[in-house]
């Protein structure tokens, strides 16, 4: 028989070993992702006697119940719970969580799915790590981003120094002895946001969070129809005042200071500011009228100036016309970023978004809500590196945000000189050759060079003519392991000398080693 329950009766346990890991999967109308949820559950390389799965389905009408049924006779590890439809994903996870027996447990979306060997990774390292909280690498699918982008492993981190915080959603593992003596559940009813405030805690009060970002565990999907939870009409007003209690909370769990503000900033992104957009445009003027009433609070209670200053141009503007009552202005801007914002470089190299009322004298605003100089961050990557015979080929890409790029170098240097050598660029791509026995116009010198890209780009001026250049360098990382052919010294001409590429410790930035003979 289906381990199929109705409401609070509990299943019959397994008769086998506590399980590792409790994936828990809150279902509602979503039967066209079902099989590829659950199937990534059961092809996981964990074993499977040591995986409990129970999916909660919470009032579905479109079948989804019924699959689930089918599936649970066919998958004695997984036990389906049918509730009433609740309003959101809290309450079925809750449910999940009270009847969870696992070491572990992971809040498994039911759109979404897992990589083949997520659970096993994910429970070795909170084993070897006591970790009461771990994140796995989340990858966005279906035109749906990643929250947070998770580039380094790291069996422990705090979350007023690393990305973590920028995501509070549940998917993530959890042991479960961590949530039990805390009792942290889901706030039930809500659509949106119902997993700030057990993220929030969670985070808040675990002895130790770690980072698994060497593997894609989490495929985080769109739905064709755009009917993600997060993509929903919202009662804004409501939502915004629900922040207000969830930012309470946060004030007071942390004292004020820059570790507050950094926790701050991440709300100011992801809660406060995010309803005005296409959102806030749509509503009526007394529909505007009541998400500013209900946002203006929030940005005098908790925006300090170290907030600010963390904000991009587009947020910093729109906190300083919620804070100044300024809702003419407030429209302008968020219609304004439904295309794009041109910039404008000074004379003195800073660079500001000429977002609407930029140094009008009739509607003056402070140039300091429009200044991006500190946003303007070389990104950059490096994704090849190799020799052919003496010559040695890299490629990337690389752009200056907000600016348009307009060439690319390549830079050696070592104390006491530089060297740079021309790239070629196109759409946002470039390619540079570097052969040691002409780099310098003449063989370079022994030694260690490090090798950075640098970019120039430009801005406009009020007038629409470029403006002054705009100068980054940064230095080159391989996105992949070389090869130990391209890490083997080779014979330079015109004499015996010999090159060999090297990667500093611990960063990883490309080196070129040339040794002279004795």
């Amino acid at each position: 028989m289906p381990r199929d329950t109705e409401d609070n009766p509990r299943t019959t346990p397994m008769t086998r070993a506590t399980p590792a890991v409790s994936v828990i999967v809150p279902v509602h109308n979503t039967l066209p992702y079902l099989d590829r949820c659950l199937g990534s559950v059961f092809a996981q390389t964990l074993d499977p006697h040591r995986i409990e799965i129970i999916a909660v389905d919470d009032g579905s009408t479109d079948g989804s119940a019924d699959w689930l049924t089918d599936a649970a006779r066919r998958n004695p590890r997984l036990t389906v719970v049918r509730q009433h439809a609740s309003g959101g994903a809290g309450k079925p996870r809750n449910t999940g969580l009270d009847r969870a027996t696992g070491d572990y447990v992971f809040f498994l979306d039911s759109d979404d799915r897992l990589g083949p060997e997520a659970l096993d990774r994910l429970t070795r390292m909170a084993q070897t790590h006591g970790s009461d909280v771990v994140y796995g690498r989340i990858v966005g699918a279906d035109g749906r981003a990643a929250p947070v982008d998770l580039r380094t492993t790291s069996p422990a981190v705090s979350v007023f120094d690393s990305p973590v915080y920028w995501s509070l959603a549940a998917y993530k593992l959890f042991r479960r002895a961590f949530l039990e003596t805390h009792r942290l559940r889901f706030v039930e009813g809500r659509l949106l946001g119902e997993d700030l405030p057990f993220g929030i805690a969670a985070l808040l009060r675990a002895r130790t969070v770690s980072v698994l970002a060497d593997y894609d565990c989490y495929y985080l999907h769109g739905r064709a129809d755009d009917s993600n939870a997060s993509r929903q009409d919202v009662d804004w007003p409501d939502y915004l005042h629900y922040i207000g209690d969830v930012l309470d909370t946060v004030a007071a769990e942390v004292p004020p200071g820059p570790d507050r503000d950094k926790l701050m900033t991440r709300h100011f992104h992801g809660e406060i500011l995010m309803p005005f957009g296409p959102a806030y445009l749509a509503r009526t003027p007394a529909g505007r009228r009541m998400m500013t009433a209900a946002a203006r609070p929030l940005v005098r209670r908790h925006l300090t100036d170290r907030i600010r200053t963390a904000l991009p141009p587009r947020l910093r503007l729109r906190a300083h016309c919620l804070d100044a009552g300024d809702d003419d202005a407030l429209a302008a801007v968020v219609r304004a970023d439904t295309g794009p914002v041109p910039t404008q470089v000074d004379p003195d190299g800073r660079v500001h978004a000429r977002y609407p009322y930029f140094r009008d004298p009739h509607h003056p605003l402070p140039d300091a809500c429009y200044d991006l100089t500190d946003r303007v961050v070389l990104r950059q990557r490096l994704t090849g590196c190799h020799w052919t015979g003496t010559v040695l080929r890299l490629a990337g890409t690389a752009a200056l945000p907000h600016l348009d790029t307009t060439a690319v170098t390549l830079v050696l240097h070592r104390a006491g000189a530089t060297h740079r050598l021309p790239a070629h660029y196109a759409d946002g791509h470039w390619q540079a050759e570097l052969d040691p026995a002409t780099a310098a116009g003449a063989p370079l010198a022994d030694g260690i060079w490090g090798l950075k890209i640098a970019v120039t780009g430009h801005g406009t001026t009020t007038d629409g003519a470029p403006g002054p250049a705009v100068h980054r360098a940064a230095w080159l990382v391989p996105e992949t392991p070389l090869s130990a052919a391209d890490l083997a010294p080779r014979p330079v001409p015109p004499g015996p000398a010999t090159a060999a590429l090297f990667l500093s410790r611990p960063h990883g930035h490309l080196h070129l080693r040339l040794t002279a003979p004795e």
